[in-house]
């Protein structure tokens, strides 16, 4: 079923129900774990028709899997990804916005999805290797581009480069680069795959000169206009939840930030090469943090740097 916008010129901005509130960019990390882990048919929906556009079959997302254990320590209860879920067949699935990736965000991935993989588990006599379940993991990310080609999406399997011959495996790292979608804002709508469709909807929902092109999207897509209804109604509790947890999560890529500017300045054989890259690090998460909406007093308790500094920003 279709939800339509019956006069879309009679909101000051666009068919989206948000009063006088600004529209939330759902591009945010925050955002985005609201909108698509909430206890609603709505956003079931979206999640399961994001996901399908994605890996191009069609599942039902079954569970939301708890992706934040009780840990003693609290600086361990970070999220590693936005969404952690699994389909009605089994199958695990992650899915992260990540708002400014890091350089080292490929690697990371390729990290994570033999984690997802291998943490399926063959333990028990009646379990063999072929009891294994297909694994993604998927990457939207807003900033940065990572591959030289033009395509916004690329689909990564194991396979030799060589001689051109898949492995068949069952483990597949997704990633949409938001920053390509320039070129597929401007198709007809009925030319746009629906992974398009949900790529133009997450760079371009907040971009009013766009705001005609969304409202074709979503009269288009049930899963976005979901999406959209649920953005709508989430809370700001909801949302800070969520923005604390990607503050703890913060903390961590701080904390490995600093580890790498150790190495990097124990191979430079010099004390420039250390503080260089610790002040880069810093620079850096501040700048992540500052753009996700946190305090100037919460930056400086992770990342240490003055007041001035962050203000500055």
């Amino acid at each position: 079923m279709k939800t339509q916008i019956e006069n879309p010129a009679q909101y000051e901005w666009g068919p989206f129900p948000f009063g006088d509130r600004a529209v939330m960019d759902i591009r945010y990390d925050p955002v985005f774990k609201a909108v698509f882990t909430k206890e609603t048919p709505e956003s079931r929906i979206a999640l399961s028709d994001l996901i399908s556009a994605l890996i191009g079959r069609a599942i039902t997302v079954e569970a939301i899997i708890a992706n934040e254990p009780p840990i003693d320590d609290i600086r361990q209860r970070y999220l590693r990804f936005d969404v952690a879920c699994k389909t009605g067949k089994g199958e695990p699935v992650n899915v992260e916005m990540s708002f400014n990736p890091d350089a080292s965000e490929p690697i990371r991935l390729e990290y994570h999805a033999a984690r997802l993989f291998t943490g399926q588990g063959l333990h028990g006599q009646d379990k063999t290797y072929d009891d294994l379940k297909e694994t993604y993991q998927i990457a939207i990310l807003a900033k940065g581009r990572f591959f030289p080609d033009e395509n916004f999406a690329h689909n990564f399997l194991y396979y030799d480069p060589d001689n051109r011959v898949s492995l068949g495996g069952r483990t597949r790292i997704i990633t949409v680069e938001l920053v390509k979608t320039g070129p597929v804002v401007d198709k007809p709508i009925e030319e746009m795959t629906i992974a398009e469709r949900w790529a133009v909807f997450f760079q371009y929902l907040t971009d009013e000169e766009k705001r005609g092109k969304i409202i074709e999207i979503i009269n288009q897509e049930e899963g976005i206009a979901m999406a959209l209804d649920t953005l709508a109604n989430i809370t700001q509790d909801e949302v800070e939840y969520a923005r604390m947890s990607t503050l703890i999560k913060s903390q961590l890529d701080y904390q490995s930030g600093m580890v790498g500017a150790r190495r990097k300045g124990l191979a430079e054989g010099r004390m420039e090469g250390l503080i260089e890259g610790r002040n880069e690090t810093n620079l850096e998460n501040a700048q992540k943090m500052k753009t996700m909406g946190f305090l100037t007093e919460q930056i400086q308790a992770v990342t240490g740097l003055p007041l001035e500094t962050i203000e500055r920003m």
